[in-house]
């Protein structure tokens, strides 16, 4: 169990509250709104701990009246409420996981197919469908940014936002390669196949922490947005498509029934990628990342998919594995979020 050290949270609200008391607090709107969402953060963490440490008072008190009185019914209710307090420490434990510095934030991810055609077009899909069903069940939001249709079926390339506190806390162990392996259904000879797909999460960059990107170093390209979206697709060239230059990111965005809404949903695209790849390669600026290459590497898978022989999803990084894979794919991750961020945390990374 990681220690929640309750009462530095509380000391942390405690002085936060005491800036917002200041006159002058108000006069920096960047600063006033990060330790305005830092509060909010700090009163849900506590107030979690206080109501789970409340329960804990009632199920200790239910069970000295037990001992002194045999109730097959307290027991019942007792047994219940233990198992429902077990729930809520995991909860809590997993939020004292959720320190990195943009864990907060919401997360963007992108999809791209492996080599295979058809076949790894529709595994993508599947992955779609896979995190907006689990964005759903969680209470979050899915706004589709960019959409690229596969040529027979699936889907050559989908990126999307997911939004809500702690998307990107969550769903930032999703990064990597899966693996899917399955009888194809695009096989008349019903042979097995094995597909592969990246997926990239990156957390959204809010307007308060800035990104000096030379407009010089940007090339803009506008096109038909493709695929399906709407009346207005096809119709004008709505579409946006942004290159940052010396590192060859690519973004693109067609959602947006206008040019300037898809310009603006790219450009925070663009600064999500520079900024994690300015602190991948821990560079000071933004225009140190010269000649960056990002070119994806098809390299080990961090989770199997196995459909046939047997049924299994299997998380490569940390060994958590399920046997029922058509809940996995209806959204049921949190079994491999939970364990990816206990091993993350236990290997010092955020």
């Amino acid at each position: 169990m990681i220690h929640f050290d309750i009462s530095k949270l509380e000391n942390e609200l405690q002085e936060l509250e005491k800036q917002t008391s200041n006159p002058s607090f108000w006069d920096d709107a960047k600063n006033s709104s990060k330790v305005l969402k830092r509060i909010t953060e700090l009163k849900n963490k506590v107030n979690s701990y206080k109501s789970v440490e409340s329960e804990i008072k009632s199920l200790e008190d239910l069970n000295n009246l037990l001992k002194e009185e045999s109730d097959t019914e307290l027991e019942k209710e007792l047994s219940e409420n233990v198992s429902t307090v077990e729930d809520e420490i995991n909860k809590l434990e997993i939020t004292t996981l959720l320190s990195g510095k943009y864990d907060i934030n919401n997360a963007i991810l992108t999809l791209h197919p492996g080599a295979g055609g058809t076949e790894a077009q529709d595994w993508v899909q599947m992955l779609y469908r896979m995190y907006s069903r689990w964005a759903n069940d969680n209470g979050y939001k899915v706004e589709e940014l960019d959409y690229l249709p596969g040529d027979e079926a699936g889907i050559k390339s989908v990126t999307f936002l997911v939004s809500g506190d702690y998307a990107y806390g969550y769903l930032k162990g999703e990064q990597g390669v899966h693996r899917l392996i399955r009888i194809s259904p695009f096989d008349a000879g019903g042979r097995r196949h094995t597909s592969f797909a990246s997926v990239e999460v990156l957390p959204e960059i809010n307007d308060d922490i800035d990104i000096d990107i030379n407009p010089d170093d940007l090339r803009v390209d506008t096109y038909r947005a493709s695929g399906a979206g709407g009346q207005h697709v096809n119709k004008t060239s709505s579409a946006i498509r942004i290159t940052h230059i010396p590192t060859n990111i690519v973004v693109t965005c067609q959602t947006e029934r206008s040019q300037i809404q898809n310009r603006e949903t790219a450009m925070k695209m663009l600064k999500s990628k520079l900024l994690h790849l300015k602190e991948q390669e821990h560079k000071e600026t933004i225009d140190e990342l010269k000649g960056i290459q990002m070119d994806i590497a098809w390299g080990s898978q961090i989770r199997s998919y196995i459909f046939c022989p047997y049924t299994l999803v299997k998380d490569h990084r940390t060994n958590y594995e399920i046997g029922n894979v058509e809940a996995v794919m209806d959204g049921d991750l949190n079994g491999f979020i939970d364990s990816y961020l206990k091993y993350n945390k236990n290997k010092g990374n955020n």
